[in-house]
């Protein structure tokens, strides 16, 4: 395949600016990235002028529900496929698909549809714009009634080892992240359990004390899903989840930055105190995103999208529409260096789910995953993989 080189006014590895950028694009992969003039660039190239654009990794996005009209627990090649091309073209070129609690038999049907489509994917690697699904997010069942947000009650169980099990024999090596709430009994000997099998233990929709908050940390828990959202509330006597997510260095924290979910002062408040090194931006969007407003599923329940707001029929907030290149520039809207922005959306996730050589990084070895932005941090360009770049403008 006939290597491309790309030219760029400046690249973000993302650890590094790179003014005068040069990206030698090789298959799939990326083969070198510098300053022009200070690498070696093949012959007989394909050349690519980025004039005016900035060249950062694709970003990765390991909470999100679906996209395009469509839900990751259909599990149907169509609907991973539409999930998958629609957010490719905002910039997201990696994804953990994430269910929602459901009955015991849905979510494992949607559980191995997923991984089906997954190694099915690893054989034949498109060639054209799509958002890789790197493996699933279980939110749920393990999580707290109190706290379940718009998750059925119904469904809803005690963490049990057997039923990880289960869901891992038909993830088939696929599984990423489990949430679950750390106060319901048997929660620790679970998250042990998924620690072993290599999952990363996320603490969510729960109400636990600051006390049991820490002791699933001590248990292997690094991981906080959409941090202030379906958790205890914090308080000065007792600050519960939220407390030990701020304040411990082992636990990386989710931030819905779509303006609904989390108040801005909370969002700088989270920010400062975990750096940005342990902040991860995560759309959990749903199915409406991308799409008008109207009447959408979230797993088997039905959602109301109005203003791009999602809710249930009980006025809950329901995942949303978010998309992560608008949570980047909200992010640089509140003041956040871009290069600080841009880890939020590209290496801390990847590094968080093991990827962090291959993914959310512009390095040799690394995918060619990239995303171009104008001056104004819009998307005007996507590469997934080596493939799909359409530059606009």
């Amino acid at each position: 395949m006939q290597p491309m080189i790309i030219h760029a006014d400046r690249a973000f590895t993302p650890f590094e600016e790179i003014p005068d950028a040069v990206i030698v694009v090789q298959g799939s992969g990326i083969s070198a990235v510098g300053q022009r003039g200070k690498i070696d660039l093949p012959r007989d190239a394909r050349e690519i002028e980025a004039r005016g654009k900035t060249v950062v990794p694709g970003f990765v996005d390991v909470h999100i529900h679906g996209a395009g009209g469509h839900d990751v627990m259909e599990g149907t090649p169509g609907a991973l496929e539409t999930v998958a091309a629609t957010v490719a073209a905002h910039g997201t070129t990696s994804l953990v698909a994430t269910t929602v609690t459901a009955s015991e038999s849905e979510t494992r049907a949607s559980v191995a549809a997923i991984a089906n489509f997954i190694l099915d994917a690893k054989q034949n690697p498109a060639r054209k714009l799509s958002a890789e699904i790197l493996g699933i997010h279980f939110e749920g069942p393990f999580i707290s009634p109190a706290r379940r947000g718009v998750h059925p009650e119904k469904w809803i169980a005690l963490p049990s080892v057997a039923l990880l099990a289960q869901l891992l024999q038909e993830a088939r090596g696929t599984a990423r992240i489990l949430t679950l709430a750390p106060e319901l009994p048997g929660a620790l000997e679970l998250i042990r359990a998924a620690r072993e099998s290599g999952i990363v233990v996320s603490l969510g929709h729960t109400d636990a004390t600051y006390e049991q908050a820490q002791a699933a940390i001590g248990a292997g828990a690094s991981h906080a899903a959409h941090v202030f959202n379906a958790m205890r509330p914090f308080s000065h006597r007792e600050t519960g989840v939220i407390g030990a997510v701020l304040t411990s260095s082992k636990v990386s924290a989710e931030l819905i930055a779509d303006g609904v979910h989390v108040d801005e002062a909370a969002m700088r408040m989270l920010i400062e105190l975990k750096t940005p090194e342990r902040v991860i931006l995560v759309s959990d969007g749903m199915s409406a995103t991308g799409m008008p407003d109207g009447k959408y599923q979230l797993g088997k329940f039905e959602v109301n999208v109005s203003g791009g707001v999602a809710r249930n029929a009980e006025g809950k907030l329901a995942g949303s529409t978010l998309t992560l290149d608008r949570a980047l520039r909200n992010m640089v809207a509140m003041g956040v260096p871009l290069a600080s922005a841009l880890r939020m959306v590209t290496a801390n996730p990847a590094r968080q789910i093991g990827l962090g050589s291959r993914k959310g990084v512009l390095v040799p070895g690394a995918d060619a995953d990239l995303v171009f932005l104008d001056d104004k941090l819009e998307v005007s360009g996507v590469m997934t993989r080596g493939a799909g770049l359409a530059l606009a403008g």
